[in-house]
């Protein structure tokens, strides 16, 4: 419970600090764009480097990735099957639907919950580096493509690393760490300091966009907002218990990380990656802010029920 409690009271202390910024206009009409941007460009991709470089892609062999890539996948592919079928979204908008639904807050909410209720922060890391090195090159693939208006290609799809940080920082991160060279901690010491600025500047600019939002309000974009934040709150983490239990047969601790990571709340990255391709910033803003109120109470009976 206490992990839990870290977590959110980290985020919405930070949140609400840009959410003031905002409101009295402090850095301008233009400040949660550029400090978006900066978290997109410079922030996150330094913090990719130093994470990978320090891990092994051996760490992601474990039962509850399993359990929290199937059940995502399924999530996703769902929350994309109604959006296109039945709200004939474009798919940029899908997709960052798609991420509202499936994309975990691993980094800043994730390793202190899996501190303090699993009580081993190495069960997020397979999924920080799961998101990191598969989920988000995908969506970020698709969203170039489309805001482009080129489609997607082999060929843009393998060059898209030359033009996105964030990936160019992943494969920096992914070839030091197969190449098991160890740099010095001098050499990654500034990819840190820069990268420890990717999440509170993330969420300044997740607070900065509250102002005049209304999350819970009805219109066009009520529904959407709803299915995306029942799918990752309610949907992603049944399905993660149903496949880790009656599928896998797992139970005790590895059971409860399984549920647990599935049942985070949407990545504020994922307003990122909306706000630095222009996609349903709005819903992306309202699914980050639901679905983390919604996942303190989740996430605590989780804990209460299987811990």
């Amino acid at each position: 419970m206490r992990g839990v409690v870290t977590g959110f009271g980290v985020i919405w202390t930070v949140t609400l600090v840009g959410y003031l910024v905002g409101r009295t206009n402090l850095l301008g009409p233009h400040g949660t764009v550029v400090i978006a941007r900066l978290v997109f460009l410079i922030a996150t991709p330094a913090l990719l480097l130093g994470t990978l470089a320090r891990s092994t892609v051996a760490d992601l062999a474990t039962p509850a990735l399993a359990v929290f890539v199937l059940s995502t996948l399924i999530v996703a592919a769902l929350y994309l099957l109604v959006a296109r079928l039945g709200w004939h979204s474009p798919p940029g908008e899908a997709t960052v639907g798609a991420l509202c639904a499936s994309y975990v807050n691993a980094a800043n909410l994730g390793l202190p919950v899996a501190a303090y209720v699993l009580g081993d922060v190495s069960f997020v890391v397979p999924v920080l580096i799961f998101q990191v090195l598969l989920a988000a090159p995908l969506a970020l693939g698709v969203l170039d493509a489309t805001t482009a208006g080129r489609g997607l290609s082999v060929r843009r799809l393998a060059l898209l690393p030359a033009r996105n940080p964030i990936m160019l920082g992943s494969a920096a991160g992914l070839l030091i760490s197969v190449s098991g060279w160890d740099p010095p901690a001098e050499l990654l010491r500034p990819f840190d300091l820069v990268g420890s600025a990717a999440v509170p500047l993330a969420l300044l600019a997740l607070g900065m966009s509250l102002p005049g939002a209304r999350p819970l309000a009805g219109g066009s974009g009520a529904v959407q907002r709803f299915v995306v934040v029942g799918l990752k709150i309610v949907v992603q983490p049944v399905l993660a218990y149903a496949i880790a239990r009656f599928g896998l047969g797992l139970t005790g601790p590895v059971l409860l990380a399984a549920v647990v990571t599935s049942a985070l709340p949407t990545a504020q990255n994922v307003f990122v990656f909306a706000t630095h391709y222009g996609q349903a910033q709005p819903l992306a803003r309202d699914a980050v802010v639901l679905s983390t109120v919604a996942a303190a109470v989740s996430l605590a009976a989780i804990a209460a029920l299987l811990g």
